[in-house]
C-alpha cells in the first residue's frame, strides 16, 4: 500500500481537485453554491462538467452515472459512456453541464407509495454539489437527488438535505441570541457499521442467506458468544487481509475509515469512520456497505448486513453519532469545563430532550424494518422504547436547574488502578451506557437503534427536523422576550419539568424498565414495525414535516405505504424461501435417513436382534413425530401465505404477515431446528451454524 496521505481521496473530485482544475472564479462560485445553497448557472455547470470529465478520464473512467438513493434503502445507478459520435465515424469523450446537472432514469419501477402510476415513467436525478463525485472501477459516480416528473421526492437524500437547511436556519436564530458570530450550523455524523463475514461456499449453500440475508432455519451451535472471547480479539489473517483492502478502497474514495475490530458474536466485526457532515456521512456509509459486499466476493467471503443473520447470537446495527457544529468549528454539544454555566449548551440540550420526548414515535419509525424487529430489545441493542441517557453530571445539573437550586460540582478524581508504574489520568464525568437508545457520550448523541442494513438518511432527517422544531419554538419565545435571562431560565425549567420522563440512566435491558417504569412514565413501547408505522402519519407528525418543508402530507402517506409494503414483501419472500427449503431439501433428507434406519432395523430383525428399545426405533419414533408436526406446520404456513392475497389494505396486510405468516414461520422453524439436532451431518442438506460461524480462519 502507498502512503495513506497520498492515496486518501485520490478517486474523489474533492475540494482540492476542484481548486486545482477549475478557473479561480468558477471555483469561487461553486464554493458559494455549496456553502450558501445558491443556484448554479448553466455556464458554471459546463465548466465544472468539463473539468470533472478530464479528471475522471485521466483516472481510467469511461462512463459516468447519476448515483442516487431511492426508497429501496440502497443506491441506484445507470451508467452512460462519455463517448459522442463524430462525423468521420469515430468518437470523442464529452460530458456536458446538462448531463452533470440532470439525469433521467425510469421512475416507474422504484417504490413511490402511490405517488406515481406504473405508466408514469419519467423521473429526474439532479446533481447534489454538496457531495463530491468519485470514481469506482471505470465509472464516475455523481451523487444526486431523485424526484418524479411532477416534483414529488422519491429518494432519501432530498429530505435529508432539506432537514439540514432547516436546522441550520433555526440554530442560527438561537446563536444570534447569544451573540455567537457563526454564519452556518451543520449536523455531523459518525456511523459505526457492524457486519458479519462468512465463507462464500457456506453462503452459497444456504438459500435463506442468498435470498433473505438471514438464516431462517438453524440449530444453535454448542458455542456462541458465551465466553465473550471474540470481542476485540485478535483478527484472523483472512479477515485482516479483507479489512486491510477495505480500508485502502475506502480511503481512496475519501471515506474516513478509522476503527476496525471484532465484535461480540463469532464472525462479527465493526468499522467506524471519523465524523463528517451528515449528507457526506450518509453517502459514505452507502459506499462502505457496497464496498464491504463487493470486496468480500474477491476474498471468497460473504458480507452479511442483515440485522439478525443468526438466531441466538448478537445481530448487527449501526450507531449514529450525531452532533451540531458551527462553520467556525465549534461543537454546540460540547459542555465545556463548567456546563452548569454554559447557557447556550444547556438550551440546545434542552431542545434535544424535548424533541426526543415529543417525537419518540418518529425516531422509532426511522429504524423500523422487518430485519430490525429481530434485534431491538434482544439484549444486544436497545429496547424498542426510546429514552435518553445523560449521565450523572448533566442529570444533576438539569435537576438543579429545574428546582432552581445551586449545582454543587463534584471534584474529578484521578483513576487509581493500583499499579505505580502506570500513569494517572482523570476519569470521565460519567460512565457510558450501552443499553440506552439515545446516549450522550461527551459531545454528541449516540443513537443505537439503527439497523445494520438501513440508510442513516431516515434517522438523521428525523433528528434534524425535530430538533429544528424545538429550536424554532425556543427562538420564537426568546426573540420577543422583555427579560432574556429570566425568559431563558423559565423556558428551560418548564421544558425539563414536562419532558424529563425521557431521561433514564439505568439498565434499559431490565424487566423493571421495560415492563414497569417506562409504562409508568407513559413512554411508547412499539415492539414491532407493524405497531410503529401507523404513528408516522399522526397529525402532529404531518404538521411537523409540512411546516418545515421536508415532506408534503401526500409524500408522508406514500412513505408509510412503502414501509407497509416492504415489510409484507420481506416476510413473504422469507416464507416462500423456508417452504422451498423444507420441501426440496429437508423432507427428502428425512426420508433418506428414515430409509437407512429402517434398513438397519430390518437387518437386525432378520438376525434375531429385535430390541424394542433400540437406537433405531427411538430415532424412527422421534423423527416420525417431528416430521408429522413439520408437515402440519408447513401446510399451515402455506395457508397463511395464500390468505395474505385476499388482504388488500396495506396496513392490514402487514398485520396479517406479522401475526400469521411470521408466527407460522417461527413455529415451523422450532421443529426443523430440533430435527437438525438428531440428524447426522451427512444427511443434513445445509451448512450448520457451527460450520458457518467458525469456518473463516
Amino acid at each position: 500500500m502507498k502512503n495513506v496521505s497520498e492515496i486518501f481521496g485520490s478517486m474523489v473530485f474533492n475540494d482540492r481537485v476542484m481548486q486545482e482544475r477549475l478557473p479561480k472564479e468558477t471555483y469561487k462560485v461553486l464554493r458559494t453554491t455549496i456553502e450558501d445553497a445558491t443556484h448554479l448557472t448553466k455556464e458554471i455547470a459546463e465548466t465544472v462538467a468539463n473539468a470533472m470529465k478530464d479528471w475522471a478520464v485521466e483516472h481510467g473512467a469511461t462512463h459516468f452515472t447519476h448515483w442516487f438513493q431511492p426508497m429501496t434503502g440502497i443506491t441506484a445507478e445507470k451508467h452512460e459512456s462519455f463517448i459522442s459520435k463524430t462525423k468521420n465515424g469515430g468518437v470523442i469523450m464529452e460530458f456536458s453541464g446538462r448531463e452533470l446537472i440532470k439525469g433521467e432514469p425510469d421512475a416507474s419501477s422504484f417504490p413511490s407509495g402511490g405517488l406515481r402510476a406504473t405508466f408514469e415513467a419519467r423521473g429526474y436525478t439532479a446533481w447534489d454539489p454538496t457531495s463530491f463525485a468519485f470514481i469506482k472501477g471505470t465509472t464516475l459516480y455523481i451523487p444526486t437527488v431523485f424526484c418524479s416528473y411532477s416534483g414529488e421526492i422519491l429518494d432519501k437524500k432530498t429530505p435529508l438535505l432539506r432537514s439540514m437547511q432547516v436546522i441550520n436556519k433555526q440554530a442560527l436564530r438561537i446563536l444570534k441570541l447569544f451573540n455567537n458570530p457563526a454564519t452556518r450550523v451543520i449536523t455531523t455524523v459518525g456511523v459505526e457499521q457492524e457486519y458479519f463475514l462468512i465463507d462464500r461456499e457456506m453462503y452459497d449453500k444456504r438459500p435463506d442467506l442468498v435470498f433473505c440475508g438471514r438464516t431462517l432455519l438453524g440449530a444453535r451451535p454448542p458455542k456462541g458468544q458465551e465466553l465473550e472471547d471474540h470481542y476485540f480479539g485478535a483478527i484472523k489473517p483472512r479477515v485482516y487481509a479483507y479489512m486491510a483492502e477495505l480500508d485502502e478502497q475506502l480511503w481512496k474514495l475519501g471515506v474516513y475509515a478509522k476503527t476496525k475490530h471484532n465484535e461480540v458474536a463469532p464472525s462479527q466485526h465493526e468499522l467506524a469512520p471519523i465524523f463528517s457532515t451528515t449528507n457526506t456521512a450518509t453517502d459514505h456509509n452507502q459506499i462502505t456497505m457496497e464496498c464491504m459486499k463487493t470486496l468480500a466476493i474477491k476474498h471468497n467471503l460473504a458480507c452479511l448486513l442483515h440485522e439478525k443473520p443468526f438466531t441466538g447470537i448478537n445481530g448487527s446495527g449501526k450507531h449514529n453519532n450525531w452532533s451540531l457544529s458551527t462553520n467556525a468549528g465549534t461543537n454546540l454539544l460540547e459542555p465545556g469545563d463548567t456546563p452548569e454555566e454554559n447557557a447556550q449548551f444547556l438550551l440546545f440540550l434542552t431542545a434535544i430532550i424535548k424533541a426526543v420526548d415529543e417525537y419518540q414515535d418518529l425516531l422509532r419509525i426511522s429504524v423500523a424494518s422487518a430485519g430490525n424487529d429481530h434485534r431491538l430489545g434482544a439484549n444486544e441493542a436497545p429496547p424498542a422504547i426510546v429514552s435518553m441517557f445523560l449521565g450523572e453530571q448533566l442529570t444533576a445539573i438539569l435537576e438543579a436547574l429545574e428546582c432552581g437550586t445551586k449545582y454543587t460540582k463534584k471534584c474529578i478524581m484521578p483513576l487509581e488502578i493500583g499499579v505505580d508504574v502506570l500513569p494517572h489520568f482523570p476519569r470521565d464525568t460519567t460512565d457510558r451506557n450501552r443499553t440506552s437508545p439515545f446516549a450522550f457520550t461527551g459531545n454528541k448523541f449516540e443513537f443505537r437503534m439503527v439497523g445494520s442494513s438501513q440508510s442513516v438518511a431516515d434517522t438523521n432527517t428525523v433528528l434534524n427536523t425535530i430538533v429544528a422544531e424545538e429550536l424554532k419554538q425556543f427562538a420564537d419565545l426568546l426573540e420577543n422576550a422583555d427579560d432574556f435571562q429570566e425568559t431563558l431560565n423559565t423556558l428551560i425549567r418548564k421544558a425539563l419539568r414536562e419532558h424529563k420522563r425521557i431521561i433514564f440512566n439505568g439498565n434499559n435491558y431490565s424487566d423493571e424498565w421495560v415492563n414497569d417504569e417506562s409504562k409508568r412514565r407513559g413512554l411508547l413501547n412499539l415492539k414491532s414495525t407493524v405497531e410503529a408505522l401507523p404513528y408516522f402519519t399522526a397529525k402532529k407528525n404531518l404538521q411537523l414535516f409540512a411546516e418545515h418543508g421536508i415532506f408534503t402530507p401526500q409524500e408522508m402517506h406514500s412513505r408509510q405505504e412503502i414501509l407497509f409494503e416492504n415489510y409484507s414483501k420481506v416476510i413473504h419472500i422469507e416464507a416462500l424461501t423456508v417452504l422451498d427449503m423444507v420441501k426440496k431439501e429437508i423432507l427428502p433428507a428425512i426420508v433418506l435417513y428414515v430409509k437407512d434406519l429402517t434398513e438397519i432395523l430390518d437387518k437386525k430383525q432378520k438376525i434375531g436382534n429385535d430390541n424394542p428399545q433400540s437406537l433405531e426405533r427411538y430415532l424412527l419414533t422421534k423423527l416420525d413425530a417431528l416430521a408429522s408436526s413439520l408437515i402440519n406446520r408447513m401446510e399451515s404456513l402455506e395457508r397463511d401465505v395464500l390468505d395474505a392475497k385476499s388482504v388488500t389494505d396495506a396496513q392490514e396486510n402487514t398485520i396479517h404477515y406479522r401475526e400469521k405468516v411470521f408466527m407460522s414461520m417461527q413455529m415451523l422453524r422450532s421443529i426443523v431446528d430440533e430435527i437438525e439436532t438428531i440428524m447426522p451431518k451427512k444427511y443434513w442438506p445445509f451448512p450448520s451454524y457451527s460450520e458457518i460461524l467458525y469456518s473463516v480462519n
